[in-house]
Order: structure tokens, then sequence, then C-alpha cells
């Protein structure tokens, strides 16, 4: 049923593998990379170029056409676009949940799909369905499921939980069920050993060898400000604009028993108010409010009750049981209670709800509950 396969390469190992496992296995694979950021910028640097250099080397080492498609102006308007105006009202996004939603699995998707011939596209995350890792168990009736990568440490479904199921159902992760040390030792057995041995891309692609701050600074104007102690509402320390800083952070600033770290931004008064210690109350809380979710699939329990699930907002940091409770009839916001408080829940970041090894949706943080400190009261 799927015979061709347009796979994205991006000049990594996983999509190496990924490729290297769909050709193994007979498919009519077209190569396609990925451009989504201008590199003649201002000052920074993005690997897509060298990345381009080794999507090239790879499918000719595999003997599989390439396509390089364009979505830099699509990735502006509907990713960076709003990250700076994010950062702007002092929002911290999250721009590769944005892409994946937006551009990977949406423009791409359908590009494959319709202009490029696929019966499916591939990609090298490290996640899984229950269609199976090359769509083996499909079934046009069935409901497809976001299902956790077997290495635990670098499943990919928190940033895959936007995008549709209309995506999902046509999208093959065929070293979903791989751990990375199998990934790379599978890279070097069969000859594809520099993308094993490649150093791995971290952080934002577009930010380059810059710091954040740096980075940032060439797109919102810096407006200084104070640094405020929440709780004695001493000045201790100027900042040099909102955006530079998020919910969380620690504060570099000299001479304090003990260190600050980002409590509360006031964007109205230019302030930002600090807390004591990691440890401190105020930077903890155990409830949220999100804004409507995307959900891959919709939870019934939620349509007349309470869904009991698992939580994060962090993709590196342990699941976390919950409750959600929707807050009006059509579900346009819901109320998320936690079993066990967690620091510095950030606005813009995202809610991603889990059960069962499946990851359902998520939803953009709208604001947390009142820090521990007041709920201890």
């Amino acid at each position: 049923m799927f015979r061709k396969v347009v796979v994205g390469i991006s000049g990594g190992v996983d999509s190496a593998v990924t490729a290297y496992l769909l050709k193994k296995k007979g498919y009519k694979i077209q190569g396609a990379f990925m451009k989504n950021w201008d590199l003649i910028d201002e000052s920074g640097y993005c690997s897509g170029e060298q990345d381009w250099i080794d999507a090239q080397k790879l499918c000719r080492q595999l003997n599989i056409p390439l396509q390089q498609v364009n979505f830099v102006k699509e990735y502006w308007l509907e990713v960076f676009g709003n990250f700076l105006a994010d950062y702007n009202i002092g929002v911290t996004p999250n721009p590769d949940i944005l892409c994946n939603k937006h551009i990977k699995f949406n423009l791409f998707f359908k590009q494959a799909r319709e202009k490029m011939g696929a019966d499916a596209i591939a990609t090298g995350h490290y996640a899984r369905t229950n269609f199976g890792p090359f769509l083996e168990n499909y079934d046009a009736k069935s409901k497809v499921h976001l299902l956790t990568g077997l290495d635990e440490i670098k499943d990919q479904t928190f940033f895959l939980s936007q995008i549709s199921s209309e995506a999902l159902r046509y999208t093959m992760f065929p070293i979903g069920g791989m751990r990375k040390a199998a990934v790379k030792q599978l890279a070097i057995d069969v000859g594809l050993s520099w993308f094993a041995k490649k150093k791995e891309s971290m952080g934002i692609c577009f930010v380059g060898k810059r710091s954040f701050q740096d980075f940032i600074a060439e797109y919102i104007e810096s407006k200084p400000g104070d640094f405020v102690d929440f709780n004695t509402g001493k000045v201790v320390g100027r900042h040099k604009g909102i955006h530079h800083w998020t919910v969380g952070q620690k504060a570099k600033i000299g001479g304090c028993l003990r260190p600050y770290y980002i409590f509360q931004k006031d964007v109205h008064n230019n302030v930002i108010y600090l807390a004591s210690g990691i440890d401190n109350p105020l930077l903890m809380t155990d409830m949220l409010y999100v804004e409507k979710p995307v959900w891959i699939n919709m939870p019934t329990q939620l349509e007349n009750d309470v869904w009991n699930c698992e939580f994060r907002f962090q993709h590196t940091k342990p699941l976390v049981p919950c409750s959600i409770i929707a807050t009006d009839d059509r579900g346009d916001h819901l109320f998320v209670k936690l079993d066990v408080p967690l620091t510095a829940i950030t606005p813009g970041q995202y809610a991603v709800f889990y059960k069962h090894g499946e990851c359902f949706g998520s939803a953009r943080i709208i604001k947390p509950g009142p820090s521990m400190v007041y709920s201890q009261r």
C-alpha cells in the first residue's frame, strides 16, 4: 500500500539510518532536505549549509534522489515571527514544537503527498505509532496513536505533541523502536560511520553558536529595568530587557548569599521579580491553566468528567501525575492540577499529556497557579 516514501533528510545520523532502513525494506525513496532558515543573515551561524552537504553525501551513497524544499518564508511567519512576538511580551515559546506543527508535519507533509507523489513520509524522530515503524499495521478504520520511543532519554513525542492525527497517520518512524546507541552502531556497521561520528546539533538552529542573549538582542530592542527581590521589594540589580530572561532561570547577580531565580516578569513596568534559592516555594506550584489543547486523540473522559493522566512541560523532566478539568463547555481552556508541585512552570511553554506510554496532545500554558508559599497559608 505504501510504496513511495519521502524521507526528511537532515544531515544527521538519525535521518541517515532512517533512509537506510527504508531503502533496505524496498521502498521507493525520495529524500527531502528542508531549508527553513536563510543562512545569509546578520552575524550568526546555522549548521544548515553543512547539513545540506552531508545530506547530499548520504543520498549519493544510498543512491536515492534528493530534493531541497524551501520553507524559509513560511518558517519566518509561522515559527520565528511568533517566537519573537512571544519574547517581546515576556513569554517563553518553544520553536521546536511550532516547527513540527507548522512546517514538518503540515507544509512538508502536504508537499510530499500532493506534489512529490508520496504515499507516506518518514522522519528520524524517536517516536512510535500503533501502525508500526513502517506502517505495516496500518488500518484505515482505526485511530492512530502517538507512542513514546523505546529510548526514553531520546523520546521526541514531546515535540510532536501538536501535530495533526492526519499527518501522523501517514508518517513512518523507522528508528522509534531503537535506542540511540543502536542507531549509531548500525550506521557504523553499514558504512555510514561519518554520520555516527558527527556531532549532534543541540539547541535552536537559528541561534547557532551565539549566546541566546546576544542573539535575541539583534531582533528585540533592549529596555533596561530593575531586578527586584519579591520578598523584600528591594532592587538588587539591573537587567537589559525582559526578553533576555525566562521564569526559573538563574539570574547572575553578585554578592548574594543565595542565588536568585526569575520568579515573575512585569512587562508593563519592565520589572523582573526574583526569588532567592532554587527551592523557594515562590517558584513552585501544583496547578496551571492552559489554552485550547491540540489533541492527537481526545480523551473521552474530558467530555463529562476529570481526566487523570501524566504531565510534563520540559521534555527532559520526569512525568508527573495530574488531573485535567475543562473550564468551559467547549473545552477551550483547561485547568491542570498536579500531584507533585513543580518549579518554574513557564507561560508560553507547552503542557504535554501522556497516559500508558501514549502522547495524547498538548496545550500552551497561559499561566501557573498560585505559588506554594500562598497555597500553604
